[in-house]
């Protein structure tokens, strides 16, 4: 039953099944597909976007599920098994839902993005702790240091922040949301995003996965053998 409900609380796979089509569309330089897709996985306005914007886009949906829908699941399966990973997942989906401040759903939604937010710090922390650590270390910790604390989200700031500054890519900057344009802080440094990027971003979130689901298995030998010693 625990490893049923991590089963289909995790997203790694549909993640990548959503986000890599739209690279490959950017690489094949077809917007108008490249837009339909984006559309599925992001809030902002995708009509008028252009390749940058769509890439851009597909980047910070990459690395910020790549906690929600990824990290933060297995964290907190490792603390409190099935039923900690089913009330995390529940939150984030109805912060993804209703958490936006929106004259519908701002006094709606609000408990369900402060949910969201306490049941994400540390784990935010750790997942951009292990982006910065795969990728451009210190570039990433700068970026984390001085970008993150602009964002109003106190846990996508530092998972964005560190990604893109690990994968030396521009992000952030003004997209149109719920028919308002949303003017946001920079996020990481280097080339303007292109569909080599959203590929990048993709590598670096599975490189991740990898890295805590082997720090996991390492993990379990050890604390078998402190209980046997106790």
């Amino acid at each position: 039953l625990h490893a049923a409900a991590l089963y289909s609380a995790l997203g790694a796979c549909r993640m990548d099944q959503h986000i890599a089509p739209i690279a490959a569309e950017l690489a094949r330089n077809d917007l108008a597909d490249a837009s339909r897709l984006t559309a599925r996985i992001v809030s902002r306005d995708t009509t008028d976007a252009d390749a940058e914007a769509l890439a851009r886009a597909a980047c910070e949906s990459a690395l910020e599920n790549g906690n929600d829908a990824i990290f933060g699941a297995l964290f907190w399966f490792f603390i409190g098994g099935a039923p900690a990973v089913i009330v995390f997942r529940l939150a984030n989906t109805l912060d993804a839902m209703w958490g936006y401040r929106t004259p519908r759903l701002l006094h709606f939604g609000w408990a369900a993005a402060r949910i969201d937010d306490g049941l994400n710090l540390i784990p935010a922390r750790l997942t951009a702790l292990t982006y910065a650590l795969l990728g451009a270390t210190g570039q990433a910790l700068r970026c984390w240091r001085t970008q993150a604390p602009a964002w109003s989200s106190p846990n996508a700031g530092p998972v964005m922040a560190a990604g893109a500054g690990a994968v030396g890519v521009a992000l952030g900057g003004g997209a149109r949301y719920h028919g308002e344009w949303e003017e946001r802080p920079p996020l990481g440094v280097g080339e303007r995003p292109g569909a080599a990027h959203v590929d990048a971003c993709l590598r670096l979130v599975q490189r991740t996965l990898w890295l805590w689901l082997g720090l996991a298995m390492l993990s379990v030998p050890l604390a078998m053998g402190l209980e046997v010693a106790a």
